[in-house]
C-alpha cells in the first residue's frame, strides 16, 4: 500500500497563504532572520518574525508603553522545549539568572509545560539563547508551524513504569519531530552544534525510514519539507486514567498501555484535539480529540510520522483559521482520517482499548518518589514565578535548587514538581519555602486559586483584546466573596481565563470559563468537566466583567439549590441545560429587595442611581438581555434615548 502525498501545486492547494510563501523562501528556516538579526534595529519585519517562531520566540512590545506617534516598546519573549516538562537544575539556574539580567525578571510556567522568559531586546536574544541552550536547554520548535512540545504527566513515580514509559516516548516523539535544519545552530551557536544528549538509535532509523511516501526525499527536512506544517502541531503522552495534561486538547494523544506484568505493549492513539477559534467566525470552533486505534510500541514512531504526513499533505494551506488538523478530521471525519493515516502508515490499525475513567491530578505536596526519595508538588499562580512583597518564590526555589541541585519538572496547569528529594533534606526545603511566603501544604491554598489557570494576555501578548492573567486575581476574589455571601463557601470548580479566543490557558475544557472579547468585557463559557473530559459551551457572548456579581448570583444560586448530591458545578450546568439556567435566572430576585436594574459599574464606581421596575417588565427585560447577550442597563439605556428623542420631535 503506497501512497504518494499531495503536492503544495496541486489543484487542492493551487491557493496559499502568505504564511507559505515565507516558508519556502527562509531557505529552511534561515532567511531573512539571519541577516536581519545583525542589523542595529529594535525589531524585526513580519517576515523574519514568521520564521523566528520557528526558532523558539515571539516578537512582542510592551503594549502598557505605547504613545501615540512614537516606535513601540519592542521585546521578544523566548520560549523553551522540554519534553514532559523536565528541568535540569543547570538550566534552571540559568534562566532564573537570564531573566534578571536580559528579562523582566519574571519567569512564566506555560501550559504546555516549558518556562517563558520576556521582555528581552533584540541586541541580546542570541546571548539569551545561546546560554539556553549551553545549558542542557533547546527552544528550537517551541513556536511555529511544526510540533510543540511533546507534554506528559510530571510525576516522577519511579516505581509506577507506566509514568516513566510516558516520559521516555514523550522525548521520543519530540526528537523524532524536532526540525533537522542546520539553520538553528548556525544562527545562535555560530554553527557549534550543541549535544544535549544521545538520541534513541531506534528515533534516528524511523525518521530515515520512508516505506509509504510519508517522508519528503532530498530535503533538509524529511519529514516536514520545506514548508513545515500548515499551523502548529501538538501532541502528548499519558498513562491511562491521568488527565494532568488535558489529554482531548491535542493534535495526538498517545495513552501508554502496559500488560499485567508492567511491560509496554502499545499505545491506544486519539486525534483531532484543538481550542483555538475567532469570535464570530463560525467556521472555527474547539474539538476534542477522537480514538483512533491502538498501536503497537514497535509501530509508534511511523504511526506518529503516518499522521503527520497526513496533516502535512492535507492540511488547508490557505485558510490558516482552517489549518489545524482538527478541521481535516471534522471535514473528513474519522473513517476518512483513519484509512488515509494507514496508508502512511503501511498497516492497519488495531482497535482502541479500554480505559478507565479520566482524573484531574495536580501532585501539589509530598510524594513518595517511589525508590526512597521524595518529590514536592509546588502551586504557582497563573504560572508566574516572581518575588512580589512577602511572596518570594523566585527567591526560594533558586536557594533551594543552588544547594540541593533538584531537577524540576513543568505540570500542564503550570506548576512546578521538584523531585529527587531525599527525605532528610525535607525539613529544610519546606522552612525555606515558609520563610519567603510560599504554601506547600495544598489544604493551605485557595481551592478556587489551586485549579485556576489564565494566559499572560496584557501587556505583551499582540493577540489580547482584554486582561487575563492580571485581572483573575480580583475576579476569583470577587466569585468568592459572592460565594460567602450565598452561603456556598465550600464550593470550587475550575476556572480559566484567557484575553483572546485563541485558548492558550483552554478554557474551553474547564467549568467556569472566561474568553476575552472585548475590553474589560468576556464571553462566558460553562458546562466542562471537573476533570476535562468534556467541552464547555459558551453560555453568553458579552459579559462586562463589572456586572459580575449580578450575573453570576442567580447561576450560583440554582446551583445551590438544585444540584444533586457530590454534583460539581460543570456538570450541574451539563445536566441542567442553558434554556433551564436562563429561565432560572429570568425569574431570578434577590430575597432581600424588589426587581431593580442592575448596578452599572462600568466607570470604575457603582451607581449611584437606582430605578425600581415592574416584575413583569423586569422579567421581559432580563429575558431580552439573555437573548441578545447584551446587559440590561444597555437596552434600558437605548430605550430611554429613544424615547426623550420622540418627546423633543
Amino acid at each position: 500500500m503506497v501512497h504518494t502525498p499531495i503536492s503544495l501545486n496541486s489543484p487542492k492547494n493551487s491557493k496559499t497563504s502568505k504564511v507559505e510563501g515565507i516558508k519556502e523562501r527562509s531557505n529552511f528556516l534561515r532567511e531573512p532572520l539571519a541577516t536581519e538579526l545583525l542589523e542595529d534595529t529594535t525589531h524585526l519585519s513580519e517576515d523574519a518574525v514568521q520564521i523566528l517562531k520557528f526558532h523558539g520566540s515571539y516578537q512582542q512590545d510592551n503594549r502598557d508603553n505605547r504613545v501615540k506617534g512614537q516606535e513601540k516598546d519592542y521585546q521578544f519573549m523566548l520560549r523553551t522545549r522540554n519534553p514532559g516538562g523536565l528541568i535540569p537544575p543547570q538550566l534552571y539556574l540559568t534562566l532564573d539568572q537570564l531573566s534578571v539580567e536580559y528579562g523582566n525578571n519574571t519567569l512564566r510556567v506555560t501550559t504546555r509545560q516549558g518556562f517563558q522568559v520576556h521582555g528581552i531586546l533584540k541586541k541580546n536574544l542570541k546571548t539569551v539563547l545561546s546560554a539556553i541552550v549551553r545549558n542542557m536547554g533547546s527552544t528550537l520548535g517551541a513556536c511555529g508551524d511544526l510540533n510543540r512540545n511533546v507534554m506528559a504527566p510530571a510525576a516522577p513515580f519511579k516505581n509506577r513504569p507506566e509514568y516513566q514509559y510516558a516520559y521516555e516516548y514523550a522525548k521520543n516523539i519530540a526528537d523524532l519531530l524536532t526540525p533537522q535544519t542546520g539553520a538553528y545552530y548556525e544562527i545562535w551557536l555560530d554553527g557549534e552544534k550543541v549535544i544535549t544528549g544521545e538520541e534513541n538509535p531506534a528515533v534516528k532509523a524511523a525518521r530515515q525510514r520512508n516505506g509509504n511516501g510519508n517522508l519528503i526525499a532530498d530535503k533538509e527536512e524529511p519529514i516536514y519539507g520545506e514548508h513545515y506544517m500548515p499551523r502548529k502541531f501538538k501532541c502528548s503522552v499519558t498513562v491511562p486514567g491521568d488527565n494532568s495534561i488535558d489529554v482531548y486538547t491535542h493534535d495526538v494523544s498517545l495513552v501508554v498501555i502496559t500488560d499485567d506484568g508492567g511491560e509496554l505493549t502499545g499505545f491506544n492513539v486519539l486525534a483531532g484535539g484543538g481550542l483555538g477559534r475567532t469570535h464570530n467566525k463560525e467556521e472555527t470552533f474547539t474539538r476534542m480529540a477522537d480514538p483512533i486505534g491502538y498501536v503497537a510500541k514497535e509501530d509508534v514512531y511511523d504511526l506518529v510520522k503516518a499522521i503527520v504526513a497526513t496533516q502535512r499533505d492535507y492540511g488547508d494551506r490557505f485558510n490558516r483559521h482552517h489549518a489545524r488538523m482538527k478541521y481535516l478530521i471534522h471535514d473528513w471525519g474519522v473513517e476518512k482520517f483513519r484509512e488515509t493515516v494507514e496508508s502512511y502508515f503501511g498497516k492497519s490499525l488495531q482497535p482502541f482499548k479500554p480505559l478507565p475513567a479520566w482524573k484531574y491530578q495536580d501532585f501539589l505536596g509530598w510524594h513518595e518518589q517511589g525508590d526512597g526519595n521524595l518529590f514536592l508538588g509546588i502551586s504557582v499562580e497563573n504560572g508566574r514565578v516572581k518575588d512580589e512583597g512577602d511572596f518570594q518564590l523566585k527567591t526560594a526555589l533558586r536557594k533551594i535548587i543552588q544547594q540541593f541541585e533538584l531537577p524540576m519538572a513543568l505540570t500542564a496547569n503550570h506548576n512546578i514538581i521538584l523531585s529527587e528529594i531525599e527525605p532528610q533534606w525535607q525539613e529544610e526545603i519546606e522552612a525555606i519555602f515558609d520563610s519567603h511566603g510560599v504554601q506547600t501544604r495544598p489544604g493551605q491554598i485557595n481551592p478556587l486559586i489551586r485549579y485556576s489557570m489564565a494566559c499572560p494576555a496584557l501587556p505583551t501578548c499582540s493577540l489580547a483584546v482584554t486582561e487575563s492573567e492580571r485581572v483573575i486575581p480580583s475576579i476569583i476574589e470577587r466569585i468568592e466573596a459572592l460565594l460567602k455571601q450565598l452561603g456556598m463557601e465550600e464550593e470550587h470548580f475550575v476556572i480559566r481565563m484567557t484575553g483572546c479566543p485563541n485558548g492558550c490557558a483552554r478554557p474551553y475544557m474547564a467549568e467556569l470559563g472566561f474568553v476575552g472579547s472585548f475590553r474589560e468585557t468576556y464571553q462566558i463559557w460553562l458546562g466542562g468537566s471537573p476533570n476535562q473530559t468534556r467541552l464547555a459551551q459558551p453560555y453568553i457572548d458579552k459579559l462586562p466583567i463589572a456586572e459580575l456579581e449580578t450575573f453570576f448570583e442567580p447561576i450560583f444560586v440554582n446551583f445551590k439549590e438544585n444540584k444533586l448530591t457530590g454534583e460539581s458545578f460543570g456538570d450541574f450546568c451539563d445536566r441542567l441545560g442553558f434554556d433551564a439556567l436562563r429561565e432560572f435566572a429570568a425569574h431570578y430576585t434577590r430575597p432581600d429587595e424588589e426587581p431593580a436594574l442592575a448596578p452599572d459599574h462600568s466607570k470604575g464606581r457603582k451607581n449611584q442611581h437606582r430605578v425600581s421596575i415592574l416584575d413583569d417588565l423586569f422579567i421581559l427585560l432580563k429575558q431580552a438581555s439573555q437573548a441578545e447577550n447584551r446587559p440590561m442597563n444597555q437596552i434600558v439605556a437605548e430605550a430611554l434615548e429613544a424615547y426623550f428623542a420622540n418627546q423633543k420631535q
